[in-house]
């Protein structure tokens, strides 16, 4: 396919040329993916960039990169190769000559601390595809990167969601572009410098002096673009469907008393705020795990209203968003056209949706989350239950509303009414979804 860059396509391409160090921030859907690759295919033409390495999530890694770079006229001539699978083969994979090498985030750290030693470390440009992942500045896989990160004469961050929380979240993607260089050295100078610690104790918030002071120290390396202003998309629907719990007194009595009481006799007790959260969201879908991970069933009012969504769309596809393991288990049982995304064959089931062959497919949110194209298979998509994580939230709902996307998308959010998903409902919509956030005000509500 020929590739024609759009307007704001080529002024990120050309970002990229002329920063050797820099974060392309760009709305779900704008093409980030063909924009790397079009300044690639540049630079190594002018000889600036002959072995380049891409870090992303897993499926991102061995399946959506080889495919844009098969894609198009100008970039399916450089060979890829996809660094996966045991140790020993992704051993093989570095070893065997390539324009572009690519590999999970989850394997970054064997890649820097056992596979390629500093001596031998040969990638002249790298490619951090979904550069928040490595926002947490105490994980392994950011103090990994860290090490080799200024070995690399180019280094491209990629993300449509730098901050989804917090500008704290920045100073480690920052960090992986200029060492420090606009946000300082250690995230506690910059903690101290632009933040405040809550009142409670935990937790920080800024400044509100110092947001366009960040702003200003990055603006020079990082570019950002919103779909909203460069696309002409259809307006996506966000639709709550009020589920109302035939066992409501069942659920607040064990709100009440942080006990909830079994058919078989037994009982579970949550140990803390947190625990006890999860178990009303569990709740909320209709099945709670006890403390051996045996499912006890509740409740099957979501169950039903999914299952009469499916009926009403009289076959049209529908993706569904699932949070617990037996979440999935339970819709898989009762729709029987629905098939679960996760597993060796997630590569083909994208192909299988993307043609209108699959009806109802089940998906975690951590698992299809990023870069993904899903939106040529369908336009309906619900969630059976709902993530903290506004991130994980926006990245999910950018499967199906994204370019080239030629319905309205209709995003069903089945929501338990009176429960804690109207509280994480409501932190969504605020956007402030730490799970600090829900905790404090799952504590608020238990009052």
């Amino acid at each position: 396919m020929l590739y024609k860059p759009h307007n704001y396509q080529q002024i990120a391409i050309d970002h990229v040329i002329t920063n050797p160090k820099t974060g392309v921030f760009l709305d779900m859907g704008l093409g980030k993916g063909s924009i790397t690759l079009s300044a690639i295919v540049h630079l190594k033409k002018c000889l600036e960039a002959a072995k380049v390495l891409v870090i992303g999530p897993k499926l991102v890694a061995a399946q959506t990169w080889p495919a844009e770079i098969q894609k198009w006229d100008h970039t399916k001539h450089l060979k890829v190769s996809v660094v996966a699978g045991t140790p020993k083969q992704r051993m093989r994979a570095l070893q065997v000559p390539a324009d572009i090498y690519t590999i999970s985030r989850d394997s970054v750290v064997w890649l820097v601390e056992d596979a390629v030693s500093r001596a031998a470390w040969d990638f002249d440009m790298l490619v951090i595809d979904e550069l928040s992942s490595f926002k947490n500045h105490a994980s392994q896989r950011f103090r990994s990167l860290r090490k080799i990160a200024p070995l690399c004469d180019r280094v491209v961050g990629l993300t449509g969601t730098p901050a989804p929380n917090s500008l704290l979240d920045l100073w480690s993607q920052i960090y992986l572009l200029d060492q420090g260089a606009r946000l300082g050295k250690n995230i506690t100078a910059y903690r101290e410098a632009y933040f405040s610690k809550n009142f409670n104790g935990f937790g920080y918030s800024l400044k509100p002096q110092y947001k366009d002071v960040i702003h200003d120290k990055i603006k020079d390396i990082c570019i950002s673009m919103t779909a909203k202003d460069y696309l002409d998309m259809p307006a996506r629907i966000d639709s709550v469907r009020e589920v109302h719990l035939n066992s409501m007194e069942r659920y607040k009595e064990f709100m009440r008393s942080e006990v909830l009481q079994l058919d078989d006799g037994g009982d579970i007790t949550p140990l803390s705020a947190a625990a006890l959260y999860s178990k009303l969201l569990q709740f909320c879908n209709g099945s709670v795990y006890d403390r051996d991970r045996n499912t006890h069933y509740v409740d099957d009012t979501k169950l039903d209203m999914l299952e009469e969504m499916v009926e009403e769309l009289q076959g049209e596809p529908l993706l569904v968003f699932y949070s617990f393991q037996s979440d999935r288990e339970r819709i898989l049982k009762r729709i029987k056209c629905a098939e679960g995304f996760e597993g060796k064959d997630g590569v083909s089931i994208v192909d299988r949706w993307n043609r209108k062959e699959i009806k109802v497919l089940l998906a975690h949110p951590a698992s299809i989350g990023h870069g993904v194209n899903m939106q040529f298979g369908g336009h309906n998509m619900a969630w059976f239950g709902l993530p903290w994580s506004l991130e994980l939230y926006q990245q999910s709902v950018a499967r199906l509303d994204r370019q080239g996307q030629e319905k309205a998308v209709i995003n069903s959010l089945l929501v338990a009414k009176g429960t804690v998903e109207e509280l994480v409902m409501a932190r969504l919509g605020e956007k402030t979804v730490t799970q600090n956030d829900l905790i404090d005000a799952l504590k608020k509500h238990l009052l």
